[in-house]
């Protein structure tokens, strides 16, 4: 690997291990075994490469649902229940940073970079849940289904929905507001 590519893994790292605000670029530098120079250079600033790191590993996250793609939600669902588990440090970064979006401490790009992140992730959502044509409503459920199912995991995993619950509950709710 390169400078640019070492720095990213170890952003990542840290970002995991300490989160977006307390990492700082002498922690990536030692983490990823480049200088802190090279921080500027490839990437302008830490912030930048924090949310290079970040962006990557949310995309790592979703590249692991590629093989699942175009199936019934019932039989997505569970496994995405399970990635909770194994990417439970990625989640509360992202959870982190949204406590902070309006601290006035986030930095002006990590907003475009979510934002990014977001339109993304619905367009990705309506395909992994089997459906052809995108579909932003759609997308925009599945990502609320999914970050409230990912907020509710990292308080109490046994408090999980199964997707059988979570669809008759979308039955009812379409029944009753039609």
């Amino acid at each position: 690997m390169g400078n640019r590519e070492d720095l990213l893994a170890g952003a990542k790292r840290c970002l995991l291990a300490k989160g977006y605000a307390r990492t700082t670029a002498r922690d990536i530098a030692s983490a990823s075994g480049v200088s802190l120079a090279a921080i500027g250079y490839h990437f302008g600033s830490k912030e930048a490469l924090l949310n290079a790191a970040l962006t990557g590993a949310v995309e790592e996250w979703a590249d692991g649902f590629g093989q699942l793609s175009g199936q019934r939600f019932a039989d997505v669902w569970p496994r995405v229940v399970e990635s909770f588990a194994e990417s439970k440090r990625l989640w509360a970064v992202q959870f982190e940073l949204l406590a902070h979006m309006d601290s006035g401490q986030m930095d002006p790009g990590l907003r475009a970079t979510l934002a990014e992140a977001n339109r993304q992730a619905r367009e990705g959502l309506v395909q992994l849940f089997g459906h052809d044509e995108p579909d932003e409503r759609l997308g925009a459920l599945y990502q609320m289904l999914l970050a409230g199912a990912a907020a509710l995991w990292l308080v109490d995993p046994a408090s999980e929905p199964s997707a059988d619950d979570l669809l008759a509950a979308m039955r009812t709710v379409a029944e009753q507001h039609p």
